[in-house]
């Protein structure tokens, strides 16, 4: 399920609409998982506004070096020294970083299923567009899936 989208101008950078995105949630956010574009400092600072105990999953650039900030290692830092000693795919185990490709899986079921692009020509009605085509997928998605008593939601 789609719990938050925007849809974002060319000319906007993927990190600056973490913000935007978990205002969207209602609920308890207890993981943000992301793609290295993600990865930096205004990320992590950003979800720890939403909450201290916020496990943030992003891999870390190949260039990435710890932060050097004295104290406690960060997450980040946490991350790039278990890659350093363990490797990434170690790394991607132990955080469940996989669980990313059920999010790559939706937007390619979105893409098959609502359209590759947008319609709408301008930018306020391409964004209403993809809201809409986000709540039908959702609700498409809800009359497709059985209701299972081995399956339960967990927030964490």
């Amino acid at each position: 399920m789609i719990v938050a989208q925007t849809l974002r101008d060319q000319d906007v950078d993927d990190p600056s609409q973490v913000a935007p995105q978990l205002d969207q949630i209602d609920d308890p956010i207890g993981r943000v998982t992301a793609d290295g574009a993600y990865d930096g400092a205004p990320t992590y600072q950003t979800v720890a506004a939403y909450g201290v105990g916020i496990a943030v999953v992003i891999p870390p650039r190949s260039t990435a070096v710890p932060s050097g900030d004295p104290g406690l290692p960060t997450q980040r830092d946490r991350h790039l020294a278990m890659i350093t000693e363990q490797g990434r795919l170690s790394w991607q185990i132990a955080t469940a970083y996989g669980q990313r490709s059920l999010v790559e899986t939706t937007m390619g079921r979105y893409k098959a299923l609502i359209g590759p692009r947008l319609r709408a020509c301008g930018f306020p009605a391409q964004q209403t567009e993809a809201a809409i085509g986000t709540t039908v997928l959702n609700r498409m998605l809800a009359a497709g899936r059985p209701n299972s008593i081995r399956v339960q939601r967990v927030i964490a």
